[in-house]
This record gives structure tokens, C-alpha cells and sequence, in this order.
């Protein structure tokens, strides 16, 4: 198990952000957040919790009354969930740790669609798990599922299917046709899926979310669902998530939690609960907010000479690759270095992301974005 750590790759957003310590004329948009601060009534409600005095530990599932509302949130967005299959956890990334804790271990097979958040295929890793790669492929700058390759990949052998979309960082986002088959194919396998649906609200389609696995699922199928309020609602700094489990499995998952974390702070829970009350206005307003960020961003992108970028479905990236421009990590350090101009590499996501760029777009200023389109344009001596 100490081998297994030791081979964790460390951050390469980190490393190219280490390149700019210490420096104030960096544009910024290596790390997958907004730069708007976290809504005031949420602010406030922890606060209010705080000052209250609500300092002790809660269940290790959560405050009731925040899966409650989760269940609701959940059930108006996909139909009906209630609160037996939610649990509260101390960020997406821990929800997401603690559904492989819960279903794999030494020896297992975990699929994984990628390019994909390191973290998630490392953590099937420090389990014990083998992981299998099934690769996003792009088409004139898009990414595309190839069902066949998935269907070849994961079999009765496979214990997990890891599947995160829209997708950090391409923002690949799957359809309710391929969503179907995926599930059709992973019944008959036998094989857990895990949808990391965390980005399922910034979705620039039809509807108030992304499709979702809830959407066609049923109560009892073996998938896990993990949800973040870090994107969403801008609480990234919060680490507050939660996940939807099929029935009958909140015992252990409880267990998990109680190994790994306790619970996660009531304070933040209260803040969990303001964000919820006001998700019908704000949600719909940020991505408004995102779309019109997008929509700047990518045409003066598409417009650089060498340069190749689709508009995404969903997510906050901008995913392009620079012709010429194998090496992404040497490319954003040169970036940050030399033109100051903060841009996270795409082999931080995996040998599929290699010679890509990832841009997170989510400014409360767009005129930020037309300034680092305007510093990676002297980059590329144009």
C-alpha cells in the first residue's frame, strides 16, 4: 500500500501553479472554481450556526433536515428520491472516496471514461483496484463516447463503472440514449456504476440539468450518484457533498463516513441548507452568468491561428489544444512564466489530455477572458 501512494502522481495544476508563487500579474484560470465568492445567504446561515453555537458533532448521514432537502432537490430535478438513500459528505471528492471504499477493494476492475480528475481513478488505486482506461475521443475539438469500446471494456468481471459527465475537462456530457445503453449493458454485467454527476446543473442544453443517471434508474440498480454544492452554488472552499445510494445501503456507508470523517461540520451543513432555498433563482443565474462566459471565450479562441476548441455542452472548461503544442505541461508552465497566463495542462487528466490545455471560465468579469485570449495570442506571436 506505501508503493501504491508513493506512484500517486502529484498535481500538475499545482505544479504549474507553484510557477507563478508570489506573483500578482498572473490571470488565473487553472483551478476548477469561480472567482465570485460564495452567495451571501449562505454566508450568513453558517454564521448564524456559528454564533449559535452549533459546534458539536451531527449524524454521521447528515442534519435530517438537510437530506430532506436534498431528496427534494433531487426529486425535482429526477423524479422521486427520498431521504433513506442520501448521505451527507464532507465534499464531492469525499463522497466519491467513499463510494469506492464502499465497492471496490484489492484485485476489483474499475472502468473509467477519461480524460478524467486524477483523483478519481487514484482513489480505486490506493483500494487496491486495477483500473481500466476507456477514452474520450475527440472529433474536430469534441469528445465523443464510443459505445462499442465501452461495452468491450466492461464486463462481468468489471466491478465499477466510473463515470463522471459533463466531464472535467472536456465537457463531454452524455446523452439519455447513451445513458441507456450504459445502464442496459451494466445490468447484465453485474456492474456498479458511479456517476460523478457533480457538474450536472452547469449544463448549457435543454432543461434544469444534464441527463442523469436518476433519470432512467431505478431505486434498487447498483448506482451510486455524487453531488457536490462547490459548483453549483459556488462553495467550493466548503467541502460539502452528498450521495444517492440505492436502498438498503446507508448502514455501511454510515460506517465509512464514522471511519473517515465523523460527519461534515453542522455550520456548513446550515450553509448547505440557505444554498438550497434559493436554488430555483440562483442556479439558473450563474449559468446564464457561465454561458455568456463561454460564449465569449471560445469564438476569440477559435479564432487564434493553430488553435482547436469546441463550444461544451457542459461544465466550466474550455478544452483546446494548440497545433505544435505536445508537451502541455511545459507549454502552461511556459505560459504562466513568460506571458502570465494561468492555464491547467491536460496530461494533469490523464495520457488522454496530453498536449491540451484546460481554461475554466467561470469569471464574475468577463473582460479577464478576453485579456488572457489577448496574452495567449503574444504567446503564440500573433
Amino acid at each position: 500500500m506505501r508503493e501504491t501512494i508513493a506512484r500517486l502522481p502529484g498535481s500538475k495544476i499545482r505544479e504549474v501553479a507553484n510557477a507563478a508563487m508570489g506573483r500578482d500579474d498572473v490571470l488565473a484560470f487553472w483551478f476548477g472554481e469561480s472567482d465570485e465568492v460564495t452567495p451571501e445567504a449562505v454566508r450568513d446561515a453558517a454564521a448564524r450556526s456559528l454564533r449559535s453555537g452549533e459546534t458539536f458533532y451531527s449524524h454521521n448521514l447528515g442534519l435530517p433536515e438537510l437530506r430532506q432537502a436534498l431528496a427534494e432537490y433531487c426529486t425535482s430535478l429526477h423524479g422521486p428520491v427520498d431521504a433513506e438513500r442520501i448521505a451527507v459528505t464532507s465534499s464531492g471528492v469525499n463522497a466519491l472516496m467513499l463510494a469506492m471504499q464502499l465497492l471496490a477493494g484489492a484485485g476489483d476492475e474499475v472502468a473509467a471514461v477519461v480524460p478524467l480528475w486524477p483523483n478519481l481513478t487514484a482513489q480505486a488505486e490506493i483500494m487496491g483496484a486495477r483500473v481500466r482506461r476507456i477514452a474520450l475521443r475527440p472529433m474536430q475539438g469534441r469528445w465523443s463516447l464510443d459505445l462499442d469500446s465501452l461495452r468491450a471494456a466492461v464486463t462481468p468481471v468489471t466491478r465499477v463503472l466510473l463515470i463522471n459527465a459533463p466531464n472535467n475537462p472536456t465537457g463531454w456530457t452524455l446523452t439519455r440514449d447513451e445513458q441507456q445503453a450504459i445502464l442496459a449493458h451494466c445490468r447484465r454485467t453485474g456492474t456498479w456504476i458511479v456517476a460523478d454527476e457533480v457538474y450536472e446543473r452547469l449544463h448549457f442544453g435543454m432543461g434544469s440539468a444534464a441527463p442523469s443517471f436518476l433519470d432512467i434508474a431505478g431505486d434498487e440498480d447498483r448506482l451510486v450518484v455524487a453531488h457536490s454544492f462547490s459548483k453549483s452554488f459556488l462553495m467550493t472552499g466548503w467541502r460539502l457533498g452528498w450521495l444517492v445510494l440505492p436502498r438498503g445501503h446507508l448502514d455501511a456507508i454510515g460506517k465509512l463516513i464514522e471511519f473517515n470523517t465523523s460527519c461534515a461540520p453542522v455550520f456548513v451543513q446550515r450553509g448547505g441548507l440557505a444554498a438550497l432555498q434559493m436554488a430555483a433563482d440562483f442556479v439558473p443565474a450563474l449559468v446564464a452568468r457561465l454561458r455568456g462566459c463561454r460564449d465569449r471565450l471560445i469564438p476569440q479562441l477559435a479564432a487564434l491561428p493553430g488553435v482547436e476548441v469546441a463550444s461544451p455542452p457542459g461544465g466550466m472548461y474550455a478544452f483546446f489544444r494548440v497545433q505544435g503544442q505536445d508537451d502541455s505541461l511545459a507549454f502552461a508552465k511556459r505560459l504562466v512564466e513568460h506571458h502570465g497566463l494561468g492555464l491547467a495542462p491536460g496530461v494533469a487528466f490523464g495520457a488522454e489530455g496530453e498536449g491540451w490545455l484546460r481554461w475554466c471560465f467561470a469569471s464574475h468579469d468577463p473582460r479577464r477572458l478576453d485579456a488572457g485570449v489577448q496574452r495567449l495570442a503574444r504567446a503564440l506571436g500573433l
